[in-house]
């Protein structure tokens, strides 16, 4: 999967943790990760991305219990969770952690804690859901943030690029953050054929965010790559679909 020749310029400092350093870290918590199915460790070596949240909590006379999502991506387009139970009811009031391939063995484990519900919310047989916790905001990167949005439109290929409008407001901008959201993995029909997704954040001088979405790919009749912009996620998206089927 190749990377446009801008991106490396703008990375933050701090490198996100990668798929298989987050797996790594969660089964060397998990008290019971040797319980995991091989086919299920083995399916996780070819994660592409990851991505974890809180999915519920129970807090009681000094006692907690947490649990949480991690979902991985893999490489042939499916995704895996695992389950995370967190909680201090062990003789030493430590935290301790579990995990669990499925939302039955989470309830199972936590039906086990002693835990007693303070009142009828917690006597429901399912976990209780929390609000989605928020996305994180954009870690700008004050640059030449302008210029490198007027080039990003010029290479633009496709002719329902974003347009002068949008032009006129990047103009303004003063700061900007690249990232690679989710995208197509390699096809197997057709040796390098390869689709990338980039979001370009822009931060406006007024303060207001402007994000541009980058698709860049093989997908063409000589195979070289290719470089369409448009202005939401969902078209780029469409536009990924539209061009893998033109050549399966």
């Amino acid at each position: 999967m190749s990377v446009p020749y801008e991106t490396a310029a703008y990375e933050p400092a701090q490198s996100p943790e990668s798929p298989e350093e987050h797996l790594a870290r969660l089964l060397g918590r998990a008290l019971n990760s040797f319980e995991l199915p091989d086919e299920t460790v083995r399916r996780l070596d070819c994660a592409l991305a990851h991505d974890s949240s809180l999915h519920s909590a129970h807090h009681s006379a000094g006692l907690h219990r947490e649990t949480y999502r991690h979902t991985w991506l893999l490489a042939d387009g499916t995704a895996l969770t695992l389950w995370e139970l967190v909680h201090n009811t062990g003789r030493s009031g430590e935290p301790q952690h579990e995990v669990h391939v499925d939302e039955e063995e989470l309830r199972a484990a936590t039906g086990r804690l002693p835990l007693a519900p303070d009142d009828s919310e917690f006597e429901l047989p399912v976990l209780v859901q929390l609000s989605p916790v928020p996305p994180p905001r954009h870690v700008y990167v004050p640059d030449d943030s302008a210029d490198h949005a007027r080039r990003l439109l010029r290479r633009a290929e496709n002719p329902d690029r974003p347009g002068a409008e949008t032009a006129a407001l990047l103009a303004t901008a003063s700061a900007h953050q690249i990232t690679q959201a989710f995208g197509r993995p390699c096809r197997a029909g057709r040796a390098g054929l390869c689709f990338s997704l980039y979001e370009h954040a822009f931060l406006l001088r007024d303060g207001r965010e402007i994000a541009l979405w980058e698709v860049e790919h093989t997908a063409t009749p000589d195979g070289r790559h290719m470089c369409e912009v448009y202005s939401s996620e969902e078209a780029a998206r469409e536009a990924m679909e539209r061009r893998a089927a033109q050549l399966s």
